[in-house]
């Protein structure tokens, strides 16, 4: 078996990208989707089609009803190709606002179902603030499953674990760039930060119980992903989805939850307090956080203008 077909025996596959005719060729149970992916799609020929059908069908609408439309469709496409579920993102511009994320939230869930797609194949991705964790919790209450993005730290695992939330994506990739940055180190993949970030959230999970979902996210190289082979779900590049299949260097299990259970860690809760102390004593997720919701706001008002130019040439 290649290294992609090993990684399968312990860990679920997810795509991690708006170009869903890409992933065909990996058969990923699920995939995710997020601001920056569909901008890099919707800029390719081959899904301009999907940007002005879309904007045509429904003209009389604002353009950010427009946006919820187009990122809607992108998941549908998706969903034709993958098994699974598609994790389609609420506006970064929300991620301080509980009402706001609740309302755009289930504005996605009513076009998913306008679609005839259920909303068990589709998780709504919101950003790891305080406010992001309490609208998940309520949308999870309301049967609306959650995948909490942007996670840097321990302290916005545990607080989306003891919400109750689906899934969450710690950020591989952004963790490292931050050490690597700040250290000039370039880490080995069993000492890489971002790497024992999810070592420790997963065996954390594993040993109290929590239904929550582990998916590593935002990988630097291959060496990452199969550092965590094992945890529940890893979310790929299409570039290093090609990597594994192309490898047939030998993947074991690096994660089991069976070994978790007898590890003597000690729990730990966050009321609101502490954790926004412990975000801001780390400044690492501090900082990625920020940046990662300025860079998703950024792609979001890019692709807003695009839509806008959509509309504009239907009038002419």
């Amino acid at each position: 078996m290649n290294a992609l077909e090993q990684l399968k025996q312990y860990t679920t596959v997810v795509a991690d990208t708006g170009d869903f005719l890409s992933m065909r060729a990996y058969a990923p149970r699920d995939a995710t989707t997020n601001p920056s992916l569909i901008l890099k799609a919707v800029a390719k020929p081959d899904y301009r089609g999907l940007l002005e059908e879309t904007v045509a069908a429904h003209r009389a609408e604002p353009v950010a009803a427009l946006g919820d439309r187009l990122i809607v469709r992108f998941g549908c496409e998706i969903l034709k190709i993958i098994p699974g579920r598609v994790s389609t993102e609420v506006d970064a511009r929300l991620s301080f606002d509980v009402e706001g994320t609740l309302t755009k939230a289930r504005r996605l869930i009513e076009l998913y179902q306008a679609a005839g797609v259920p909303r068990e194949r589709v998780l709504i991705k919101v950003a790891a603030t305080w406010e992001g964790i309490r609208a998940a919790e309520r949308l999870e209450n309301d049967g609306i499953h959650c995948n909490l993005t942007l996670l840097f730290s321990f302290a916005q695992a545990v607080a989306c674990a003891d919400a109750g939330v689906t899934l969450i994506s710690p950020f591989v990739g952004r963790i490292y760039d931050w050490y690597r940055r700040r250290d000039g180190v370039d880490y080995l993949p069993d000492e890489d930060p971002g790497v024992k970030s999810v070592r420790r959230i997963y065996e954390y999970f594993k040993k109290f119980g929590y239904p929550t979902e582990v998916m590593g996210a935002s990988f630097r190289n291959v060496g990452q992903i199969t550092a965590l082979a094992g945890c529940d779900l890893l979310t790929i590049s299409p570039e290093l989805l090609a990597e594994l299949q192309g490898s047939q260097a030998t993947v074991r299990r690096r994660l089991d939850p069976t070994v978790a259970q007898t590890l003597p860690i000690e729990r730990i809760r966050f009321d609101e307090k502490h954790f926004r102390f412990d975000m801001n004593d780390d400044p690492m997720a501090s900082d990625k956080l920020a940046e990662g919701i300025r860079q998703f706001v950024t792609d979001a008002r890019k692709l807003d203008g695009l839509v806008a130019q959509a509309l504009a040439a239907l009038a002419r």
